[in-house]
């Protein structure tokens, strides 16, 4: 039986981030990817946004991994040339009553380690954005926005480089621990086959607790239930209303930061995502939604047009917290909870983890045991 020193189950990412790293290390990897593409599903369908690590609760591994992810996500684009703009975000309180959260944002952003925040009152906000309404904002210098495609394809590629081998439209059917090693069952493009792996790393987004129930023998109650939150985006046509990304301040009683402006690389609005928790995947977008977006929108954007807003494209976070419960971070397990050695789970990696992508493969390195 082939046998092979790590095995990542999943080429969004963060499989692929990780595949890069460890394969720099020197591990022989191999990365299992069912779509026949990578990044097919979350990390392909999100605001593209490199977040500056404000809005977690200090010490959350989603606030350290952000904030550390960020500026190394900065110096690769740098490096490789992905396609990157470093634009800035207004979050934006519409009235004096959202004064508040704006301040309790600020001190969120300084516990986090984020020191570079500064306060806009209304006029300073109108010579930055004419288009927008707002009482006043938080500026974020620091966040941005990424080509997430080229960012994949650069990782795959190290990856690759340094030995990594990628198989796409590959579905893993069984998993086994045997005799200090795992026994992966596959099928690629039809074609059955096993083979042995030392380590195993589970970076399966949406599907991640689905493939950590197939290991055999393994404490279903050590998984966390996933909660599917989708989330859906319109394109504006017209003229480009805003040079920065915009935000309102996070509505209450919702697990996502509002309906926002985020920008395109190739100079375009598109505005999303809501939060809606669904319990199969689907990616449609209703075109009734939009009146929803008009009505959020124009409370920063007053002059958005009518028949302005068309239906893009949808996300689905693979989120550990339900329906109004309190915060869940992201989940790395590993041997000290479960007991086997060279086997690591993600769970719940969601925003920000496209911005705290190779902060990540940093510390699952660390984790492996």
């Amino acid at each position: 039986m082939e046998r092979v020193d790590t095995t990542i189950i999943g080429a969004g990412v963060i499989g692929l981030a990780i595949a890069r790293h460890l394969a720099q290390q020197g591990r022989e990897c191999f990365i299992l990817e069912q779509h026949p593409q990578t990044g097919f599903e979350t990390s392909s369908r999100n605001s593209e946004v490199i977040h500056a690590g404000i809005y977690y609760p200090a010490d959350s591994l989603k606030a350290r991994l952000c904030v550390r992810g960020k500026e190394l996500l900065y110096d690769y684009c740098a490096e490789r040339d992905i396609p990157h703009q470093r634009c800035g975000k207004l979050i934006v309180a519409c009235d004096e009553s959202e004064q508040q959260q704006l301040q309790q944002l600020s001190a969120q952003a300084i516990a986090n380690g984020v020191n570079d925040l500064s306060w806009r009152n209304a006029s300073e906000v109108n010579a930055m954005e004419p288009e927008l309404s707002a009482h006043s904002a938080l500026w974020s210098p620091s966040t941005g926005i990424i080509d997430s495609h080229g960012l994949m394809q650069n990782c795959q590629h190290d990856a690759e480089r340094h030995g990594a081998t990628l198989l796409l439209d590959t579905q893993v059917n069984a998993l086994a621990w045997r005799n200090n090693k795992f026994i992966i069952g596959a099928t690629t493009a039809g074609e059955g086959y096993e083979f042995a792996s030392q380590q195993l790393i589970n970076c399966g987004g949406l599907h991640a607790q689905q493939l950590a129930g197939l290991l055999q023998g393994y404490d279903a109650s050590q998984i966390p239930p996933i909660h599917y939150c989708k989330g859906h985006y319109f394109s504006l046509s017209g003229a480009r209303p805003f040079k920065h990304l915009i935000y309102p301040v996070p509505e209450h009683n919702t697990t996502g930061l509002g309906v926002h402006a985020t920008l395109t690389l190739d100079g375009q609005v598109r505005f999303g995502p809501d939060t809606r928790y669904i319990d199969e995947i689907d990616y449609s977008v209703p075109e009734a939604l939009a009146e929803r977006y008009y009505r959020s929108i124009r409370r920063y954007y007053p002059g958005l047009a009518d028949h302005s807003l068309h239906s893009d494209y949808a996300g689905i976070r693979p989120k550990l917290q339900a329906a109004g419960a309190a915060f869940e971070d992201f989940q790395f397990q590993n041997q000290p909870l479960h007991g086997i050695p060279g086997l690591l789970h993600c769970f719940g990696i969601e925003s920000p983890g496209l911005t705290a992508s190779l902060a990540i493969a940093e510390y699952v390195a660390k984790k492996l045991i």
